[in-house]
């Protein structure tokens, strides 16, 4: 018996090892169209406009795979759900070489069909595998996807040409399936889902019957759509900076606010223990709209990259603590049920992508577009103030 115990807990270890180094490509591939896109868009002959349709392309695969997700878990177990959203960005993102718009559009829908399954599913599935460190744990895997995205430019811009993103696709269709092979070998020993089955069946409480859990929706819906549009537009709103001063010209932006959001995610566990996360979730949204402000204030790269790296650091934990609290809220087996908080992020991602491209377009400015994720944070600051003031309530009463 204590052999097969200590042969389940090497398989425990060795399944989170490539759930994180999953996780890493999966950032990798979601913030990849923001690398990609000044590319595209030159070879292609797009305005904003056009492009953002790429990014509509992307989020509406990532919707209709974030949508079927509970269906296809309860299918083939999370490991089954893993690989197949694996082999969809594999095809995807080779499809990304197509000199045809429309083959493009289709490449980015599959990508983000993967996308869209890939990410919920190793979200949920750590929450399980970690039920009593749930935050930490949620954090530690979100750090695996920010170096994923911290490291898409430079990866881009050392495989990639000003024309050609073939040598870049190549090594993450490799990693794709070196990664989601061993993986769902992993899972197929491992029995895990007919425990997950007995799980599904015990008796839930309620959620989507209350209000909390809709707009604790609506501010994963407002926050990912932030962290969506900044990491898709700041590398071209960088580029069209007129004082490209050479003095802070070998400071990306880009670089700089997955750098440091890479970081926030590294720091999250350890003031994690020290704040609950109503405190987190304010602390990191106040340093991201000072963040903000400074980004669109600024008029050369060095004054981009320092307000790209606070919003990047106050943004990089919101998320895993949102996610965290709604566990915490409606119980561990929760996120079995969470398919309408994946959706409102996935929907949210899409809306701001297209909306900055579109304000961007019709003033002809960028920088009026990047007003929307300004918007969204002071938004955020509003909804969190008053679900903490909220849950104190609950408390006291």
């Amino acid at each position: 018996m204590i052999p097969n115990q200590t042969l389940a807990a090497e398989s425990d270890r060795f399944l989170k090892f490539l759930l994180h180094s999953g996780f890493l490509i999966s950032g990798t591939l979601t913030v990849l169209i923001g690398q990609v896109l000044p590319i595209l868009s030159a070879r292609l002959l797009l305005d904003d406009t056009q492009a953002g349709y790429f990014f509509i392309a992307q989020f509406s695969g990532s919707l209709l795979g974030t949508f079927l997700t509970q269906t296809i878990v309860k299918r083939f177990g999370f490991g089954g759900a893993i690989v197949l959203g694996f082999l969809a960005m594999l095809v995807g993102v080779l499809g990304l070489n197509s000199d045809a718009w429309l083959v493009c559009a289709a490449a980015f829908v599959v990508t983000g069909f993967g996308i869209g399954i890939t990410l919920p599913s190793i979200n949920m599935l750590t929450v399980e595998l970690n039920p009593q460190n749930i935050t930490p744990a949620l954090n530690f895997l979100n750090f695996f996807w920010g170096v994923g995205a911290i490291f898409c430019k430079p990866f881009i811009d050392f495989f990639g040409t000003p024309t050609s993103i073939l040598q870049p696709t190549l090594i993450l269709v490799i990693l794709l399936f070196i990664n989601g092979s061993a993986i769902g070998f992993i899972w197929r020993g491992s029995g895990r889902k007919e425990s997950f089955d007995r799980i599904e069946s015990e008796n839930p409480m309620p959620i989507w019957t209350t209000s909390t859990a809709w707009l604790i929706a609506i501010f994963n819906f407002v926050h990912v759509g932030f962290e969506s549009g900044t990491g898709g537009w700041i590398t071209t709103y960088a580029m069209r900076l007129p004082n490209q001063d050479g003095g802070a010209a070998w400071l990306s932006p880009t670089f700089a606010y997955f750098l440091f959001f890479v970081l926030g995610r590294f720091a999250a566990p350890l003031y994690a223990r020290f704040l609950d996360e109503n405190r987190m979730l304010l602390l990191g949204l106040l340093t991201t709209t000072l963040g903000v402000i400074i980004l669109l204030s600024g008029d050369t790269l060095g004054i981009l990259a320092l307000g790209a790296s606070i919003a990047g650091f106050g943004t990089s934990s919101i998320f895993p603590t949102n996610m965290a609290r709604f566990t915490k809220t409606f119980g561990a087996t929760a996120t079995r049920r969470a398919t309408p908080l994946f959706i409102c992020g996935t929907l949210g991602a899409a809306l701001t992508t297209w909306l900055i491209g579109y304000i961007s377009t019709n003033y002809n400015d960028l920088r009026f577009g990047m007003i929307v994720l300004l918007g969204s944070c002071l938004f955020l600051i509003c909804l969190q103030v008053f679900l903490y003031a909220r849950s104190r309530t609950t408390v006291s009463t």
